[in-house]
């Protein structure tokens, strides 16, 4: 543990006063301990800055659906031990003690009424949850601090790695205290630019739910020994509290835009579906005085979806790619993988036609490349034009529309809040922990779940027993699926292939772009000799694809260029520097 941050909390109170002004940090000079930790103010205050160091994160590309224009050495397998880690770890135990700091400062606030001061303590809480389960994700078993360093000597910052089993229940301990101190979705109300994304119970439950999946899910599949099953039953249960909420999906404007309207209707009454995001604003503008982030901007140019994640995708009968009568056998324009031609309109006899939210997350050829949450796709943007692949300023697969306003594609332009935790997820974390629980789900549990997330786009073929024992589709995998579809790019499936312990089957296979055609793409993007797939499966005498075939499918990585170690890559490699100033204590993770 590094000394470094222990230092970085005797100044904790001048990390206050440099907080953002539009956080609402406590004024005045004089903000020690003596003459602060007094009044509701401070102690919001102090959780302000939890906010404001709170990153909501871009694009994740460590897994197999996301790609950017350069390769990512942890998909990949190319990473390697970093003396230091700012982003895994030192940034999380910072904010860890941070939190640390608050709940233990706060604690001792008895001139604070206790419910005020437990909803503090809550927030405080909410996040140190937060960072210790990513770490976990991470490294595995890290050391747990829950106390502040009175001293540079404490042997404690030098302790060893804690199991990952009393980290997580730990963080559980934490949720469930702020579940029980934080307001209701229905009591929290505020319509102030940053306080509408506090912290509140449906968060705590929210994130309960995910942790508890997660763990139960990876102590299962890669036999650790522990119970998974408890932990199966921790998120179904904060599941079924959380549906005491009130939350909902967001069906504003109907099938044809909510899917993707729910991510810009910021309005805690009207979009019920946000569980716990990331405030920005105000909104409206740039520059001074403004808190935006760049989605919008990496979506347009940075960051696209691979043939694979887009190949998982249903079809309009329900079915998969390897099962579907409706698939394109060999298309002959890039819109066909979505159902259309060349000009937009649908193919005959329903070929391609897919589940609508493909439609709804990438774009076609001639696309507009404006959003209304009212109106849907409009003209695009002026200045903007349509949609053409193989633009050379953009990876070779499939645009990002999902999350995209044209209007706020430029630099630091995007005011719209990033939703991390929402009730579509729950839905489909409730379906999965039953099943891995039970065995079985039940087909009024699928409709609660799946068909209900399938239905609020307007794709209304059901998946139920009989579905999928007619069609010999197994129901685990269906699950997975929706998942991945419905919460496509929102980051969380580099997590998934770890905790299922699929990721040594998925990674080191080929990335693959778009379907290249030379008529329907930009006349900038040049494409290599040999990075074209043929009627085989082949690219540059590598096998690249098998099962359904599809010619000209664009190579991004080769399967020689990719690797995973499965006795090692579950894991991140621990920073060199935290196990040299533990004098050991610390433990490198496997074969790193």
């Amino acid at each position: 543990m590094k000394k470094t941050i222990f230092y970085s909390f005797i100044i904790f109170s001048a990390l206050l006063i440099s907080c953002d002004d539009l956080l609402d940090v406590m004024p005045g000079s004089d903000m020690t301990d003596e003459n602060f930790w007094k009044s509701e103010n401070d102690l919001k205050g102090a959780c302000n800055r939890m906010y404001q160091q709170f990153s909501s994160g871009g694009h994740d590309t460590r897994a197999d659906d996301q790609v950017a224009k350069s390769p990512n050495n942890v998909s990949n397998g190319q990473r390697t031990i970093q003396d230091a880690d700012t982003a895994g770890w030192k940034n999380p135990y910072d904010r860890i003690f941070l939190a640390n700091n608050i709940i233990e400062k706060a604690s001792a606030a008895t001139t604070v009424v206790a419910a005020v001061r437990d909803r503090y303590i809550g927030e405080a809480k909410f996040f140190r949850a937060w960072y210790y389960f990513n770490l976990v994700c991470q490294y595995g078993d890290v050391p747990l601090v829950t106390k502040v360093f009175a001293s540079g000597q404490d042997p404690d910052l030098k302790m060893a790695r804690t199991p990952r089993e009393e980290v997580i229940k730990q963080c559980y301990e934490d949720l469930k205290f702020a579940a029980n101190s934080l307001p209701t979705r229905a009591q929290w109300t505020s319509t102030d630019e940053f306080d509408r994304r506090r912290v509140t119970r449906s968060s705590a439950l929210g994130l309960l739910v995910r942790i508890a999946l997660y763990e139960g899910t990876y102590q299962k599949y890669h036999n650790l020994g522990g119970d998974a099953k408890a932990h199966l039953k921790e998120a179904i249960d904060a599941f079924e509290l959380l549906k005491g909420e009130g939350h909902e999906l967001y069906t504003t404007g109907g099938v044809i835009t909510a899917y993707q309207g729910l991510f810009f209707d910021e309005n805690q009454a009207t979009n019920k579906e946000i569980l716990f995001g990331k405030a920005y604003g105000p909104n409206g503008g740039s520059g001074t005085g403004y808190t935006n982030h760049n989605y919008s901007g990496d979506n347009e140019g940075s960051y696209a979806l691979t043939r694979k994640m887009i190949d998982m995708y249903l079809y309009a009968d329900g079915l998969p790619i390897e099962k579907t009568s409706f698939k394109v056998a060999d298309e002959t324009s890039f819109n066909n993988v979505a159902g259309l031609d060349v000009s937009g309109a649908s193919l005959a006899n329903n070929m391609g036609a897919r589940d609508p939210r493909l439609l709804m997350s990438v774009w076609t050829i001639n696309d507009a490349l404006e959003f209304d949450a009212t109106y849907g796709w409009m003209a695009p943007q002026v200045g903007k034009g349509n949609y053409r692949p193989f633009d050379s300023q953009r990876p070779f697969a499939y645009q990002l529309k999902k999350r995209f306003k044209g209007s706020l594609w430029g630099a630091s332009k995007d005011y719209t809040d990033i939703i991390l935790i929402r009730w579509g997820e729950m839905l489909i974390d409730y379906a999965e922990a039953l099943y891995e629980y039970n065995g079985t789900i039940t087909d009024a549990q699928l409709d609660e779940t799946v068909n209900a997330l399938r239905s609020r786009a307007g794709f209304n073929v059901k998946l139920t027993n009989a579905f999928a024992s007619a069609n010999g589709l197994n129901l685990l995998d269906e699950i997975r699926r929706e998942r991945t579809v419905e919460l496509m790019a929102e980051n969380l499936r580099y997590d998934d292939l770890m905790r299922w312990k699929t990721a040594e089957t998925e990674l080191p296979k080929a990335i693959l772009g778009a379907k290249y055609i030379a008529g329907d793409a930009s006349s900038t993007g040049i494409i290599e000799p040999g990075r074209l797939t043929d009627a085989s499966g082949m690219a540059n005498g590598q096998s690249v694809m098998s099962g359904t075939i599809q010619t000209n499918i664009y190579v991004i990585e080769f399967p020689s260029m990719r690797k995973f170690d499965p006795g090692r890559d579950y894991l991140y490699p621990i920073p060199q520097y935290e196990i040299t100033h533990s004098d050991g204590n610390i433990i490198q993770n496997p074969k790193w």
